[in-house]
């Protein structure tokens, strides 16, 4: 664990939100933006001007959430040292996989001793999003319910999914209550990487590397996994001609 600053001051912000603590999942190989990944972690590519990483970190703080999370594995010397001269105003913790690679929910279950609240939200650092009129972190606070919900996540629906190939992730009800895509089928609605979860969700995890996928279908049988739709933009930015295509689409708004 490697604290890189205090905050400076937590004064109430007018874009804050009840969210304290967020996670930022920053230890993936990259190998689909090769050979932009062959000397820097994902995370450090940029995309209009500066790396993805830094994007979700603006987010984060125009929501007022100065306790961050961040998971490092490939290239972690690199992303420790820009996030300690991107730290600023925000306390950010390390959670260290240079041993092993745990995936999505191995990562979040080893990070949990760093995270003190009963619900935090976390970030995927390969995805890049531009808020609507309700910007999506305020979004998910305002739809949280603590009694109901172990995961709240963002979606988007497949025609605003930018730069994204896939055949769709989720259908969801009216309650907002989500449902898989079926094999060989097209679901309306696309994971955006960013999502609200309770320390519920991780009960019983495995040991080791897995999936938060293991952990989403657990919570959608029990009914207790929800989305809610992203009223803004939302780039996947996974590939070097994706960031092409999102820089170009960000210049025409």
């Amino acid at each position: 664990m490697a604290l890189y600053a205090k905050p400076l001051s937590l004064r109430p912000n007018a874009g804050a939100t009840h969210i304290r603590t967020a996670m930022v999942m920053a230890a993936g190989l990259g190998k689909r933006m090769r050979p932009l990944t062959a000397t820097r972690p994902k995370p450090l590519v940029e995309v209009a001007g500066k790396p993805l990483l830094d994007h979700v970190l603006d987010h984060l703080r125009a929501a007022g959430i100065r306790r961050v999370v961040v998971n490092v594995h490939y290239l972690a010397d690199a992303l420790e040292a820009h996030l300690r001269r991107m730290a600023g105003d925000m306390e950010i913790l390390i959670s260290d996989e240079r041993g092993q690679l745990l995936e999505t929910g191995g990562g979040v279950a080893k990070a949990l001793p760093l995270i003190e609240d009963d619900h935090f939200l976390v970030v995927n650092s390969d995805n890049l999003w531009v808020d609507g009129p309700v910007d999506a972190i305020r979004l998910l606070d305002q739809r949280w319910d603590d009694a109901a919900m172990d995961a709240l996540l963002l979606v988007v629906p497949q025609a605003r999914a930018h730069c994204h190939s896939g055949l769709g992730d989720f259908h969801m009800d009216a309650a907002g209550r989500l449902a898989r895509r079926r094999p060989g089928k097209v679901a309306p609605f696309v994971f955006t990487g960013i999502q609200l979860v309770s320390r519920r969700l991780f009960a019983d995890a495995p040991e080791g590397p897995f999936s938060t996928n293991i952990l989403w279908d657990r919570a959608i049988a029990a009914g207790r996994a929800f989305g809610v739709v992203h009223q803004g933009l939302w780039f996947d930015v996974g590939t070097p001609a994706a960031i092409a295509r999102t820089e170009a689409l960000l210049a025409t708004g």
